[in-house]
């Protein structure tokens, strides 16, 4: 089992920046790769930003530019450095790892 403790959402102006933590603890070796995945209110769960085991990174469209996914191996950690954020990007966001494991989900609203 793979645990996630997620932090750093909250409210934000358009152009603004947060930035995103979580932490894993458990069966981490048994993972390749962790990720962000978003859910707004009325639409489906999708993918923001993937980092494997690798360092090679995959981010969606929408974020690409704006958004950097980094990895800390010491502390088990992986970040989302959200840059230049747009009401579009309001959702609840949910740090992953493949093997359906997911965190509980951070708010992050944009609004003026």
């Amino acid at each position: 089992q793979v645990q996630f403790v997620e932090s750093g959402g909250g409210l934000v102006q358009p152009g603004g920046s947060l930035k995103l933590s979580c932490a894993a603890s458990g069966s981490i070796s048994s993972i390749d790769g962790m990720g962000w995945y978003r859910q707004a209110l009325g639409k489906e769960r999708e993918m923001v930003a993937l980092i494997f085991s690798g360092g090679s990174t995959n981010y969606a469209a929408s974020v690409k530019g704006r958004f950097t996914i980094s990895k800390d191996n010491v502390e088990n950690t992986v970040y989302l450095q959200m840059d230049n954020l747009q009401p579009d990007d309001t959702a609840v966001y949910y740090c992953y790892a493949p093997g359906s494991y997911w965190g509980q989900g951070t708010q992050v609203t944009v609004s003026k």
